[in-house]
Formats: structure tokens, C-alpha cells, sequence
């Protein structure tokens, strides 16, 4: 029987390096950025996982041609609905209604029958969707990437497509709750701020959806601790899956850097003013999740 299991996270959180090292475990299936182009995936996409598995690192990046793991929107909207894409809030496991869930079910049974893999791993960015997809698929999986939320709103205020400059009446994320509305309207409407609550919504998303979910099939992993020891925590990973790490994926992994150049470049690249404001909406969150000490100074927590 096939474990299906899906990277999770707020976006701009490592998870696509995560989920494209997992995908070159030779009993990995997935959907491909090639699938997603042409919005039907070539013969179930049964050779994804041979063909990605002789492709190097350098030819998978983003930004070129490739061939890689792919979040599939544009055949997810086509083959299941656009309400799995795009929706302004997280799916729950009340929106799997018969039809919905048959179809993101037939979808992904599919694939994974095609391909044969003992996993098969997808990845979503933004809203969760824990919830849904464990109404539609047989107790399902779920790796939860987990960043500093101030590299995150660094990130995502340097990305063409944040849609947060546009505010919170135009963006993808529905209106802020009334008390982040306050905290935002108090940092004089920051976008850097703005893009820090985005973070924080996403984060009290997963925080619910996890409630959802039995701790047995729910692995939380931040990513600052993936890049600190990449082995020690993909071999986690590996084994929540339920798959072992051998000589094929050993091959594969070794072709991987895991670099910690961007952990605090948020640091460099926003005013120190911005920061302050971003830790002081964020400070409960990033006390949490151990990025900053209790007394809120702001100092983060070695990875």
C-alpha cells in the first residue's frame, strides 16, 4: 500500500530543497514541474522518479530549464478544482465534499499507481490544507517545514509575485484578524511587517490543522536545523516516511550543499528598524518555535 505525504510550509521556508533531496530517493513519486506544464502527466508520469534521479543538482534549479518535483497548481486546477490552488483561506476537513475529495483522491491514486512508488510525496506552500487532504486520502503524512518568520518576510518582500504591496484588501490571505490588523496599523502600514503576519496567519493555520492530525503521522522540522545537520534531519524525514537511506539516495544526497548563507540575512537586507517592528508582532511566535529568546530582545537562537 502506498504512504501518501506532503511537504508543508508558509512558503519561503527551504521546503522546495527539502522536498526535491526527498524526491531522489529511487521510492519517491511525484509530480513534475514537466506534468504541470502540460497539465497531464506523460504515461502517469511513471519515469519521473528514473529521470530525475540522473539529472544534477545544477539542472533542477529554478529560474532555468528543468526537470524537478513540482506543487502541480496548473494540473491540480485543471484535473481537481482551482479551490485546491488557490483558496483565501486553509482547507478543512469540512471542504472535502464527495466530489472534491474523489477527485483529489482518483488524482493522486493515479499517479502513485502509475508510478509505483512505495511514497509519494507532494509538496504545498501557503494554507495547510492538512485537514482536506486527510478527508480525501488514506491517513496521509505530513512534513511541516518550519523558518524563522523574519527571513521569511525578508524573503517575501524581495519575490515579483507577493501580492502584500497591493495590502491586505488585495492580497491572497483574506482580511487580517482584527488584532494583527492593529499590529499592523500601529508599524505605520510596513510592508515588511505586512509580509511578518503573513508568516504569523500561516502559522497559526498549521498550528490548527496539526490539532487535526494524529501526532503519529504529523513531523514538524524547522529548516535552520535541516541546514545545520542535513543528514541527521533528512534521515528523519526518511524514516517518519517510512523509507530507509541507502546507497542510491547516499549517491544522491552527497551531490547536495546546504548552504547557511541566507539564515539572518534578513540582518543585512532590512533596516534595523523593520526588524524591531517585525519582532514585536512576531516576538510570542518566534519565542515558540525557539527563534528568540523569552526576554524578546530579539537574538536568535543558534540552528
Amino acid at each position: 500500500m502506498v504512504t501518501f505525504a506532503f511537504i508543508l510550509g508558509s512558503g519561503r521556508c527551504g521546503s522546495t530543497l527539502i522536498h526535491d533531496v526527498l524526491a531522489r530517493h529511487p521510492e519517491v513519486g511525484f509530480v513534475s514541474n514537466v506534468d504541470d506544464r502540460i497539465r497531464r502527466p506523460a504515461f502517469g508520469g511513471r519515469w519521473n522518479s528514473a529521470i530525475y534521479r540522473r539529472v544534477p543538482p545544477t539542472l533542477t534549479s529554478k529560474g532555468r530549464l528543468r526537470f524537478a518535483p513540482s506543487e502541480g497548481y496548473r494540473i491540480l486546477a485543471d484535473q481537481v478544482s482551482p479551490a485546491v490552488v488557490a483558496p483565501f483561506r486553509d482547507l478543512v476537513a469540512a471542504d472535502a465534499t464527495p466530489w472534491l475529495a474523489e477527485r483529489l483522491g482518483t488524482f493522486f491514486e493515479e499517479q502513485a499507481r502509475a508510478q509505483a512508488s512505495p511514497v509519494f510525496l507532494h509538496k504545498f506552500t501557503g494554507w495547510p490544507r492538512a485537514g482536506f487532504v486527510d478527508a480525501a486520502l488514506p491517513e496521509p503524512r505530513f512534513v511541516h517545514i518550519v523558518r524563522d518568520g523574519r527571513a521569511v518576510a525578508n524573503s517575501l518582500v524581495q519575490m515579483p509575485w507577493w501580492d502584500g504591496y497591493r495590502g491586505p484588501s488585495g492580497w491572497s490571505w483574506g482580511p487580517l484578524p482584527s488584532r494583527y490588523e492593529v499590529e499592523w496599523e500601529a508599524s505605520d502600514r510596513s510592508f515588511p511587517v505586512l509580509a511578518g503576519l503573513e508568516w504569523k496567519i500561516l502559522i497559526d493555520a498549521f498550528d490548527r490543522a496539526r490539532q487535526a492530525i494524529p501526532a503519529s503521522r504529523w513531523l514538524e522540522i524547522r529548516y535552520e536545523d535541516v541546514i545545520a545537520d542535513p543528514r541527521v534531519r533528512i534521515e528523519e524525514i526518511l524514516t517518519f516516511l517510512g523509507i530507509a537511506w541507502d546507497d542510491a539516495f547516499e549517491r544522491s544526497f552527497s551531490r547536495y550543499a546546504f548552504g547557511r548563507d541566507r539564515a539572518d540575512a534578513y540582518r543585512r537586507e532590512l533596516d534595523p528598524r523593520d526588524v524591531r517592528a517585525i519582532e514585536t508582532v512576531l516576538g510570542e511566535h518566534l519565542v515558540r518555535l525557539g527563534y528568540m529568546g523569552a526576554d524578546h530582545r530579539g537574538e536568535a537562537v543558534s540552528a
